[in-house]
């Protein structure tokens, strides 16, 4: 301190002292230090003045002020700090997966959306977390793997005949994501039904023979259960994790720990699970009702050491979203009902980003 009780300037501020004291910074939602996530880019150092990059592992980080504010606090309370000048970028990391499996060019990560169970409402999950993830300012595909009860086409309003281009499948496109989907090739109520082989065969067109072009984030959005999609997709392609959705009811849980058991044994993360149909709010009278009971994903995630990412109400708007074709995000982040879908997608985008700086090497580990 100086003599008149202010900062000393006299002592030269040095980019280790900068460095340290960004470590006490913390990303709010992978609750790791930006210096360990390899967030600080571009940092120099220059009589008290700093300037540096923080590089977000999602493109539209809402939070973006908590972290400059703690980025300022934090170097505020170094002697010989003057100002800070910081600037904003964005790269989603790329993951890799299980080695051995073929990466798909220009896509970074591959998160297979699944249940234990039908009727959870896995494909409303699936469709709302890619919409959202899109209109968060990432690039988004979504592919529907359920070939037997393909509903991707009728959630997103979307019911044309793809094209072929030089013997590769356009996906046709909703919502500024593009999508591709059984449904689109398999009109009406004809039932498919189809062995191992020939399934595996689909799935390995659906992302091979696609031209997806560049995508930060492919939703797949699997069939319930643990069957033979699920292992063709996991030996095609590198999946960066998993997603599993959830109601709280005692049947739908008990399939969870099927699920969650079944991605371990062949080495893909569990980037978390989601609860469905969590509550109901009367909108009449506002009472809360816990119709499936409540809080036992959180519990089931907890004991299985995996993330808890969220609950999504029960409520007539996100089924009415979904027979209409228009995702009950597209109310927007404040909308009470799309609200919960929005922080789901960010913990998914978080979740992602740590699996995928781990499979490459990329994260520094805290000493």
């Amino acid at each position: 301190m100086g003599i008149f009780g202010g900062k000393d300037k006299t002592d030269k501020l040095t980019q280790e002292q900068v460095l340290d004291a960004l470590r006490t910074v913390m990303e709010p939602e992978l609750h790791r230090d930006i210096v360990s996530l390899n967030m600080v880019k571009d940092l120099a150092v220059d009589d008290g003045r700093v300037w540096l990059t923080i590089n977000l592992t999602t493109p539209a980080c809402p939070l973006k002020d908590v972290i400059e504010k703690d980025v300022r606090a934090a170097l505020g309370r170094l002697p010989a700090f003057q100002d800070v000048t910081v600037k904003w970028d964005a790269t989603v990391p790329r993951g890799r997966g299980i080695e051995g499996r073929a990466s798909l060019e220009g896509v970074k990560n591959i998160i297979a959306v699944a249940s234990g169970k039908g009727g959870v409402g896995k494909t409303t999950v699936a469709v709302n977390l890619a919409v959202a993830l899109g209109r968060m300012g990432a690039k988004v595909g979504l592919m529907d793997a359920d070939v037997y009860g393909p509903n991707v086409p009728v959630m997103l309003g979307v019911n044309e005949t793809p094209r072929a281009l030089n013997d590769r499948i356009i996906p046709l496109e909703a919502y500024g994501m593009k999508v591709l989907s059984m449904g689109f090739l398999n009109p009406g109520d004809r039932a498919l039904i189809w062995r191992g082989p020939m399934l595996h065969s689909v799935v390995q067109q659906f992302i091979r023979n696609v031209d997806w072009g560049e995508l930060d984030y492919f939703i797949i959005d699997l069939p319930p259960g643990t069957g033979d999609v699920h292992l063709s997709l996991i030996q095609t392609v590198p999946v960066t994790g998993a997603v599993i959705v959830t109601t709280p009811s005692t049947v739908a849980l008990a399939d969870v720990r099927k699920g969650i058991e079944m991605f371990r044994q062949v080495k893909v993360e569990v980037l978390g699970v989601i609860e469905n149909m969590s509550y109901f709010l009367c909108p009449h009278c506002g009472q809360r009702t816990e119709i499936f009971s409540y809080g036992e994903g959180k519990s089931t995630a907890e004991r299985f050491g995996v993330p808890f990412l969220g609950e999504i109400p029960l409520d007539p708007q996100i089924r009415l979203g979904g027979d209409t074709g228009k995702p009950v995000v597209l109310l927007g982040e404040e909308d009470p009902l799309a609200k919960p879908f929005y922080e789901a997608a960010r913990q998914v985008a978080a979740r992602a980003s740590v699996a995928a700086l781990s499979q490459s090497g990329q994260l520094v580990q805290i000493v």
